[in-house]
């Protein structure tokens, strides 16, 4: 049945059914994602979960899936080189080209897998498995390095192409990929993992138009993008005025020697539409933080804002649609030019979803305060018995305060987990000396920012090469309303040492030694309202559980605390917070914010 989005007509599929469809939908997801889980090889897809899997529509839409900000419109790529036409049952296609791609997938260690789903020679729609592999070439393990000034230099590019035809697998064209792996048992591993949950979710939408039969299931896709559609496009319309509101953020370094780089956004509201606009940003880095940023990305960052707390309306490509028109400038930070590196497109990405909220605050909205962008580290070297080992890390942050809570300490990326140490210590040379919460990291406020977190890791081999990404060092993430930045994050090698030393926040090529010691220090996120406003009991909360000090108690909060730091001393509290402090402007921090139009 074809009709046009939104418009109205009698539907096929009845109010129950849709929900039991979407249910269905969620349930085929959740499968999907614990099947990697079990079967994947990499301990960066086992453990951390740095996996996707999502279904679409017969036309390419987000249906059912989880949210990632790191790619955008997966099927159509396929489209431009394989005709729906053509398409037969048990084919699979894939890629890691992100150029070939326009940002579908945006750096290479990301594969995309895709199955079309037919009932009766009838396209229903995609299922599709994303997976980021821990090595496929490149100038160092791990493909991503800070080193790189080319996606050349980033590993093997896989166009978008038919990997199978009819169920049968092309082993020639794995085989040539496995090849250009240091670590190809992993990858082998993985690229199984992510196939067998494209077959789970295609058996899966076969029974349920079983059940339901094609057109109805068909109807629900298209009710739910719709669903979606109308309930972001009244959320934004209720909340945001007519008007023009800008943000911008910054990236400290490129890695090059170059920085820093300004991510500007614009959002136009009116009765022609509404437009997102990001062509007053930098040009695009020397250096591997550049992002190929597809027009879906931040239509679904704003959509998420727009959709949040209703369970009942799944982030699909209909709660997208709320925005008209994406405007992006060649040769820019967020549109670089081929063949410009993406590799370590992460802090760029997380620093675009944080300004998106920005722009929410600053045109109305009630957003969070900035989030501070995921650690990342590799260690690469040999073990005690001479093998070669890669150890791919991603740790946790803060993220920003909400306008009705505290922000969540320690998450790594959005629904992802750190490495248990167990696994860490079984599986690499490495030994976890300590893991907790770096204190006084949350940013102050009525709302405080969640806390990032401190790891240290001795190497136990003989050398390791270090290579390491930590944002915020001189810019960290701002609060709102009064609510002060969070913490910086920083590396320092051997610690309380004669030989302590701090590296470079995004840089290769640092040597470590048997014994060393690498103390990671992650930051935390911006705080949410004037911290003289936050309950004393849970300042002392605080103080209690390790997340601020009494010191940053009295100074940030104006909490005066008993000499043990068990009780608050009202009288010297309210004393305190007499002199309270000013609130300049809408962010703490200035000089990152454009003023509004």
């Amino acid at each position: 049945m074809s009709m046009e989005t939104g418009s109205i007509a009698e539907p096929i599929c009845d109010a129950v059914t849709l929900d039991v469809v979407l249910g269905a939908l969620r349930a085929t997801q959740g499968e999907m994602e614990a099947l990697i889980e079990r079967t994947a090889m990499s301990p960066f897809i086992r453990e951390k979960k740095d996996f996707f899997v999502a279904l679409f529509d017969a036309d390419g839409d987000l249906i059912v899936g989880a949210y990632r900000p790191s790619a955008g419109d997966p099927v159509r790529p396929i489209f431009e080189h394989y005709p729906v036409e053509n398409m037969r049952t048990g084919d699979l296609y894939w890629y890691n080209d992100c150029y070939g791609s326009h940002g579908s997938v945006s750096h290479s260690p990301d594969q995309v897998f895709l199955a079309p789903v037919f009932i009766d020679g009838q396209l229903l729609g995609f299922v599709q498995s994303w997976a980021h592999f821990a090595d496929i070439g490149g100038m160092w393990p791990g493909s991503i390095s800070p080193d790189c000034v080319d996606i050349f230099q980033e590993g093997i590019i896989v166009p978008p192409v038919r990997l199978a035809r009819e169920g049968e697998v092309n082993e020639d064209l794995l085989r040539l990929f496995f090849r250009n792996s240091r670590f190809p048992d992993l990858i082998k591993g993985d690229t199984r993992a992510c196939l067998a949950a494209l077959r789970l979710g295609e058996r899966r939408l076969v029974e349920l138009a079983g059940r339901f039969g094609m057109e109805v299931v068909a109807d629900a896709f298209r009710q739910l993008g719709a669903r979606s559609e109308r309930a972001a496009k009244a959320r934004l319309r209720a909340i945001i005025p007519h008007g023009q509101y800008r943000f911008s953020d910054e990236i400290e370094t490129d890695g090059q020697g170059n920085g820093p780089f300004r991510i500007a956004m614009e959002l136009r509201v009116g009765d022609n539409g509404v437009v997102l606009d990001f062509s007053g940003s930098d040009d695009q880095a020397p250096g591997p933080i550049n992002y190929l940023l597809n027009p879906a990305v931040p239509r679904a960052m704003l959509g998420m804002y727009l959709l949040a707390g209703d369970r009942t309306l799944p982030l699909n490509s209909g709660a997208g649609r709320a925005v008209d028109e994406v405007i992006l400038r060649q040769g820019s930070l967020l549109q670089p030019d081929w063949p410009a590196p993406l590799g370590q497109r992460g802090l760029t990405m997380m620093r675009l979803l944080s300004a998106t909220m920005g722009l929410i605050n600053a045109a109305g909205g009630s957003s969070t305060a900035a989030n501070c962008p995921y650690v990342i580290y590799f260690a690469r070297g040999l073990d005690a018995a001479g093998e070669p080992f890669l150890l791919t890390d991603g740790v946790g942050v803060g993220y920003g305060a909400r306008p009705f809570a505290d922000g969540i300490d320690a998450v790594y990326y959005i629904a992802q987990e750190n490495y248990p140490v167990e696994l860490m210590e079984h599986t690499f040379p490495v030994r976890i000396r300590s893991y907790g919460i770096h204190r006084d990291s949350g940013g102050a406020g009525r709302w405080r920012g969640g806390c990032g977190v401190i790891r240290e890791i001795e190497v136990l081999a003989e050398k390791a090469t270090i290579a390491i990404r930590v944002d915020g060092a001189e810019s960290p993430a701002w609060g709102v309303g009064g609510g002060i930045n969070g913490g910086a994050g920083r590396a320092i090698v051997n610690p309380g040492h004669n030989n302590e030393r701090q590296l470079d926040p995004l840089s290769d090529g640092n040597e470590l030694f048997r014994g060393d010691i690498m103390r990671l220090e992650t930051g935390g996120g911006g705080g949410w309202g004037h911290p003289f406003d936050r309950e004393p009991e849970q300042v002392l909360a605080d103080v209690r559980g390790g997340f601020v000090s009494q010191a940053m108690a009295e100074q940030q909060y104006g909490v005066v605390l008993s000499v043990d730091g068990l009780a608050v001393e009202a009288s010297a509290t309210e004393t305190r917070r007499q002199d309270r402090p000013d609130v300049d402007g809408l962010f703490h921090r200035g000089g990152y914010r454009d003023e509004l139009t």
